[in-house]
């Protein structure tokens, strides 16, 4: 077995090195912070094959225009002279048409499920616990509007072999019977999950140091050593690294790094925001989305997390809590009896998630460069893909065949 370096630290690159290091390869993670931080600590933490729909979906352009002119809307894009964001937005365009979405929709579908039936197995596998609940989810709204175009959702999931249940507002508070919900009804998706991903994250982490999975932290990758169509040396701040194949796992930060690889990957970073209400007595038993305001909740343990909100500002850490308020504006409007309190900036997380034009995954193997893989792009989906992409990332390392159709991850499709 070979040594296989992985550039990324999160979601994708950790679930990588565990099937990786299960497979018999010696592995190392590169990673430019200190592994505490980034989307996948502070996330939604939801598993959601109901998901299954790309982001590129036909309307969402018509949205993002109506919502940029609203300081606390769940969407913004900031106008700037940039012409990776320029091509990004045609090739947006492009992507967002009925059969496009539909080619998408099976393919998630499947990476959904397969990564959904994985973390079952790690539930009962793993010498530890992550809060691991199949609950299902719960997509609520308020309006018309929304109602139509959920109940079209659930009858395209039921048509996929995604259950969905179509809900009145009388059996939505049934869900819930600790917490008021104000909603004209919803749509529950029973076969979704969630799970706490910052202990998941840590717990993780822990297990593969123990498994002598090595951390290289606080390093940058500056360039690469490229000869016979093979990566020789990884060079960081810190020197260089010598692997027999390397994972490009770094999610919004992929894109600069292909293009050192002269690959081109058309990424974005699409920030989002949560914070996280501790000891609630009353709490919130199924996940929830609001569809209206766009805002994911997520109870875990006795803690409730909302996160929601969707900037295009590139690889930019700053907070915007014009954003952050409305996010806290939406909950009392779905759950009347709840009061929150802004938070302080210090109490927002933020992460940068890692979006393609298409809203599809990059995941595949190089076809310029022999021994790299490529597995990043996965947006607001990366926990619930992890454990998929992470297998796959092991089965093309080892020259497997994949339980997943690959062709449409083509991380060279817009070469």
């Amino acid at each position: 077995m070979g040594k296989v370096g992985i550039i990324g630290g999160g979601i994708i690159g950790i679930f990588s090195a565990y099937y990786l290091q299960k497979a018999g390869h010696q592995v190392t993670i590169i990673d430019k912070g200190d592994l505490r931080e980034g989307c996948s600590f502070g996330n939604a933490g939801m598993i959601v094959p109901s998901h299954f729909i790309p982001l590129a979906a036909p309307g969402m352009i018509a949205k993002g225009i109506r919502w940029m002119f609203n300081s606390s809307s769940p969407f913004y894009v900031r106008p700037r002279l940039s012409t990776e964001l320029l091509r990004w937005g045609y090739l947006f365009n492009k992507s967002a048409t009925h059969a496009k979405a539909k080619e998408g929709s099976l393919v998630l579908r499947d990476l959904s499920l397969y990564s959904k039936t994985l973390y079952q197995q790690l539930d009962s596998e793993l010498p530890f616990g992550f809060d691991f609940h199949d609950r299902g989810l719960l997509m609520l709204y308020q309006t018309a509007e929304r109602e139509k175009e959920e109940i079209e959702t659930a009858h395209l999931a039921n048509e996929l072999g995604i259950e969905a249940r179509i809900l009145s507002a009388a059996q939505v508070q049934e869900l819930e019977p600790d917490v008021i919900v104000k909603a004209k009804g919803g749509v529950y998706f029973p076969g979704d999950a969630h799970m706490t991903p910052q202990l998941l994250m840590r717990k993780m982490i822990e297990h593969l140091k123990n498994a002598n999975v090595s951390f290289i932290q606080h390093t940058e990758v500056e360039d690469f050593v490229i000869k016979d169509k093979k990566i020789q040396t990884v060079r960081t701040n810190n020197g260089g690294y010598a692997f027999d194949e390397v994972v490009l796992a770094s999610g919004s930060w992929s894109g600069k790094l292909a293009k050192q690889l002269q690959l081109t990957l058309p990424m974005q970073a699409g920030k989002g925001y949560s914070f996280t209400l501790e000891n609630v007595t009353k709490n919130v038993r199924v996940p929830s989305i609001f569809l209206e305001a766009r805002v994911a909740v997520t109870p875990m343990g006795g803690s409730l997390r909302f996160g929601g909100t969707m900037e295009i500002t590139g690889l930019d850490h700053s907070i915007s809590m014009n954003r952050v308020k409305g996010i806290v504006d939406s909950i009392p409007r779905y759950y009347p009896e709840m009061k929150v309190e802004m938070p302080s900036m210090d109490k927002v997380w933020h992460g940068l998630r890692p979006c393609s034009p298409d809203g599809l995954p990059y995941l595949g193997r190089s076809s310029r460069i022999n021994n790299l893989v490529i597995a990043t792009g996965h947006a607001m989906l990366g926990i619930s893909l992890g454990p998929g992409t992470g297998k796959i990332v092991g089965d093309l390392v080892d020259g497997q065949e994949s339980k997943v159709e690959l062709v449409p991850f083509n991380p060279e499709r817009y070469a």
